[in-house]
Parts: structure tokens; C-alpha cells; sequence
């Protein structure tokens, strides 16, 4: 593993998350545990030689492991000290949201990178007012944001009743939990209760 020679924190933590890929694998590994096809499939452009590579390296330093899933199945999962990537992870996509703001522009998305990013922008900005849940109209699948004492979450619809739909493109619902766009700039589409979309959306702490 490549070294910089620096006692410092910042520069042995590069040396093992600053290569290229291996943070996104990190991504990936925060919104759940996955075999290396999924993992694949989740990162779109990496070579399966170099996920191979990196995968190896990240669990030799610690921060991934491999489990025995269903059927004798091997999956990547993270290690305790490797989820606590997930603070400055949140903190990059924050940072991000400049570049975020003018969309994919060509670029390859997928939506299960709304369930980390999402959270990381409301939960630092707004505070749950009341315990709700919204769907997130972006394509498919379709998404839902829950509220909640223990802040927010992005997953996969859980049959529970939506307070209202928001229909918009990715960049839009990412500006509006950002708080650099807010509803009434009229990006976004609402179905149901507006009320509920706004206590989430333009209250902050």
C-alpha cells in the first residue's frame, strides 16, 4: 500500500480510502452488506480485476470484511472501524452540493446513492418535527423518506402510508435537502400534503 512517509492522520487514512474507487466501495457498503456482483453492479466503470484489487486491500487494512451470506455466499460487509467512514463520507456529499446542483450531466446514476446521500444533507440542516414519510418520484424504483425521532432515512417503499409524493429530478430533491433550492422555487412537483413536505423540507435546525 502506497505510503506518503507523514505522521499525520490525514495522510495515513489516505493511504488506505484515498486511492481511487475505494471510498465508492465504501458507499456502497454503507447502504448494506453485498457480493462482489452487486458491488459491481453498484459501480458503474471499475474494472472486476481492480474491484478485486481494492477489495483485498480494504480488508487487509481493516476496514471490510468477508461473511458467509445465504446459500454459502460470500459478501463484503464493512467492519466497525470501517462504518465509522461514514461521518466523513456525509461530510464530502455535503461539501458536494455545488457540484451537484447542475445534474448528472451524462453521468451514470443510480438511485440507492439517494439513500446515503439524502440523509447526510437533512439530518445535519432540518429537525423532524413530526414523524412522517414521503415517496421520492425520481424514476425508478421509487423511493421513500421517513421522519423520524431518529432523524431521516431513505430506503425502499415499506407499504407504510405517504403524507405526500414529491416528483422531481435527482438534482432538484438533493437542492431542496442541501436547502439551496426550496419548494416555492417550483422545481419539484408535489402530490399530497405540501404541509408535511415542507416541515421537512425548509425547517432547519
Amino acid at each position: 500500500m502506497r505510503s506518503y512517509g507523514q505522521y499525520c492522520g490525514l495522510a495515513r487514512s489516505l493511504e488506505i480510502v484515498g486511492d481511487r474507487w475505494n471510498l465508492l466501495i465504501v458507499r456502497q457498503l454503507l447502504i448494506g452488506s453485498a457480493r462482489y456482483r452487486d458491488l459491481a453492479a453498484g459501480l458503474p466503470g471499475i474494472a472486476t480485476n481492480l474491484l478485486a484489487d481494492r477489495l483485498r486491500d480494504l480488508e487487509a487494512a481493516g476496514v471490510i470484511e468477508r461473511r458467509l451470506a445465504h446459500g454459502a455466499a460470500v459478501e463484503y460487509a464493512l467492519t466497525p472501524w470501517g462504518a465509522q467512514l461514514r461521518e466523513p463520507i456525509e461530510s464530502l456529499i455535503r461539501w458536494s452540493t455545488p457540484l451537484m446542483m447542475r445534474g448528472p450531466d451524462g453521468d451514470t446514476f443510480r438511485h440507492e446513492w439517494l439513500t446515503i446521500a439524502i440523509p447526510a444533507l437533512l439530518n445535519a440542516r432540518a429537525k423532524v418535527r413530526r414523524a412522517s414519510a414521503i415517496g421520492l418520484a425520481i424514476g425508478e424504483p421509487a423511493l421513500q423518506l421517513n421522519a423520524s425521532r431518529s432523524g431521516f432515512m431513505v430506503g425502499l417503499p415499506d407499504g407504510r402510508e405517504l403524507a405526500a409524493t414529491l416528483h422531481a429530478a435527482p438534482e432538484y430533491i438533493l437542492g431542496l435537502a442541501a436547502g439551496a433550492i426550496t419548494v416555492d422555487d417550483g422545481l419539484v412537483l408535489i402530490d399530497g400534503d405540501e404541509a408535511v413536505v415542507r416541515a421537512i423540507f425548509d425547517a432547519t435546525n
